[in-house]
């Protein structure tokens, strides 16, 4: 495999398995993740927390299918975040999907497997255009898992991220009338789901950065000082991981365009 981009500020968080588990409500309040007992796979979910993406990947797949979901959160926040090559992204993430894909066979109850295939299939249509995907079925993919998660867990606030965005692109592309015909894509029902996100997770950046892009593809101009506020207080967010800081970062980069 190609050498991955290493974590900016390596060092700056150094959990191991015990501290994970003291801290895995907060940890964890994006996306409801059991906490595990297994002592490797909380070794796993360290190395994801430190920044250690490939580490935690490279457990996670070593343990088969109780180390899938970290495995494929790990890849997917790298890719998302620290990849810098279009292609390996999106191999990336196809990957994820595949593995998610066989894990539901396997482990239909497995909430997070749903919502990471969904967020897998969900950046891999943005690289290769949300038209483009939505041509392909992906965006029916996406929304039936992430609406799944949702009935699953009604207070998962990642899902709600996910697909408020979800929304927001899709009209962004097609437009009000054809999102809504076509694709069951609404704005009201959009930013909605961002605001019930930040309800069930108020500390979170990155729903603050969706929700802020989400509004300027709705709204325009017309809510650019909603968006900017919503980009400052992500940008001033105390990130207690690396995935957290990665959201941080890039609201102070959005703040800079």
């Amino acid at each position: 495999m190609a050498k991955w981009t290493k974590f900016p500020f390596a060092g700056d968080y150094n959990f191991d398995a015990e501290s994970v588990k003291k801290k895995w409500a907060r940890l964890h309040a994006g996306d409801l993740e059991p906490l595990p007992q297994d002592p490797q796979l909380l070794q796993a979910w360290a190395h994801f927390h430190n920044g250690e993406f490939y580490k935690s990947m490279s457990l996670g797949l070593g343990m088969g299918l109780d180390g899938l979901n970290v495995a494929n959160k790990a890849v997917c926040i790298y890719a998302t975040y620290l990849e810098q090559q279009e292609a390996t992204r999106l191999a990336l993430f196809a990957e994820v999907a595949e593995r998610a894909e066989s894990q539901i066979k396997e482990q239909p109850d497995n909430v997070n497997a749903y919502y990471l295939r969904a967020y897998a299939l969900g950046r891999y249509s943005q690289g290769i255009s949300v038209a483009k995907a939505l041509a392909q079925g992906l965006g029916t993919k996406v929304k039936t898992d992430l609406e799944h998660v949702i009935r699953k867990q009604p207070t998962h606030p990642d899902a709600h991220i996910a697909l408020g965005s979800f929304h927001a692109e899709v009209i962004d592309k097609v437009g009000e009338l054809i999102g809504a015909m076509a694709y069951g894509a609404h704005k009201h029902t959009g930013l909605t789901l961002f605001q019930q996100a930040l309800k069930f997770n108020m500390a979170s950046a990155v729903g603050m950065v969706e929700y802020a892009r989400a509004m300027l593809m709705l709204e325009g101009e017309t809510v650019v000082k909603e968006a900017t506020r919503l980009y400052q207080q992500a940008a001033r967010a105390q990130p207690v991981d690396a995935m957290e800081r990665l959201d941080v970062e890039l609201a102070k980069a959005e703040l800079e365009d």
